[in-house]
């Protein structure tokens, strides 16, 4: 679904250099992308195609070389490091593939949630409405007091969930949050999803390798060689699929219009098994048509086999640290026993 007209974030030639032993390495190359408020959003793309270096900078875990990214009117890039810390914790949530990046293994499911509202101040009484409140949102309340290595896979991603919504954000951003579950329980969390993204208004960004990712969102980006280079738009709203479906990606069908992104100034990237089938090398030609423009192959160039950059090693912000976060919860809870 999407809300007010006015998008909640965007991106306008958003640039990120990493240096790597001695070498720059550019992992977002002048990337453009709008996501309106309300909106559930996929995000697909080769390994190194920079989905990972985009999400740390949407969730404020890293900064842009250069650009520009505004969420909810505040440029990411402007923001001193106090404001930005105040970000990372009051309007975005984060949720890993791996469970154990949101939880804290000797903590309680309601300890772990409890945390981060603690952190932020959150007074006693309303900390544990919100705490059930969660709870019963993600089907967790009967597991309240269960550590962590209690849970399924499918339950500790939901506590993830229930632990990245905490604070209230209006941004929920998930990196392969089904990549460590089977497939009946990637549609429930899928399920999961949708329903706090219509429930809660909810803006949520998913990044995924996952076939059914298709099926749960409004839109789904490609990102090719730090760019965007083509989208695929839902005309109709999801439909909730059974468990006993999920197990069999469904193909693309007729209520979705597929776009080839273009830039500025007029760049678009044609895909790369288009390339390969219609024999177009580095150059091509031009020929506008009643209809449009076409593009042919321009005699004697080789084919376009490679990217345009190298796969790039997918940077993944820290883990947090264990430690810390054990002196926190222990001075703010004044020592008590779990």
């Amino acid at each position: 679904m999407t809300g007010s007209s006015a998008p909640l974030l965007t991106c306008d030639n958003l640039v990120k250099i990493y240096q790597v032993a001695g070498l720059e390495v550019v992992a977002l190359q002048g990337l453009d992308l709008s996501v309106a408020r309300g909106e559930i959003l996929g995000i697909v793309g080769a390994s190194g195609s920079g989905k990972s270096s985009l999400l740390n900078i949407l969730g404020g875990l890293d900064r842009p070389s250069a650009g520009h990214l505004v969420v909810d009117g505040q440029d990411l890039l402007k923001l001193s490091d106090a404001a930005l810390d105040r970000y990372r914790r009051r309007q975005v949530g984060f949720v890993w593939q791996q469970p154990a990046r949101n939880l804290l293994p000797y903590l309680s499911v309601e300890q772990n949630l409890a945390l981060p509202m603690t952190v932020a101040g959150l007074a006693s009484a309303e900390r544990r409405q919100r705490v059930r409140d969660l709870l019963e949102r993600v089907g967790l309340w009967e597991h309240r007091t269960h550590r962590v290595a209690q849970l399924s896979g499918g339950q500790q991603q939901r506590t993830a969930i229930a632990v990245a919504l905490a604070n209230s954000p209006q941004l929920l951003l998930a990196d392969e949050p089904t990549g460590e579950v089977d497939s009946a329980t990637a549609q429930s969390l899928f399920d999961l999803l949708r329903e706090l993204n219509r429930s809660a208004a909810l803006t949520v960004i998913i990044v995924s390798h996952d076939p059914q990712l298709t099926r749960q969102v409004d839109r789904v980006v490609a990102i090719r060689d730090g760019k965007t280079s083509s989208e695929l738009v839902r005309d109709a709203p999801p439909q909730a699929v059974q468990p006993s479906q999920a197990t069999t990606p469904t193909p693309v069908t007729p209520d979705y219009r597929e776009y080839v992104v273009l830039d500025a100034a007029g760049r678009l990237q044609v895909p790369q098994e288009y390339l390969a089938q219609f024999g177009i090398g580095d150059r091509a030609t031009l020929e506008v048509t009643r209809d449009g423009i076409m593009i042919r192959p321009a005699a004697g160039r080789p084919v376009a086999t490679e990217p345009l950059l190298p796969e790039l090693a997918e940077e993944e912000p820290p883990a947090p640290s264990r430690g810390r976060l054990n002196r926190w919860w222990k001075a703010l809870t004044g020592r008590r026993s779990t």
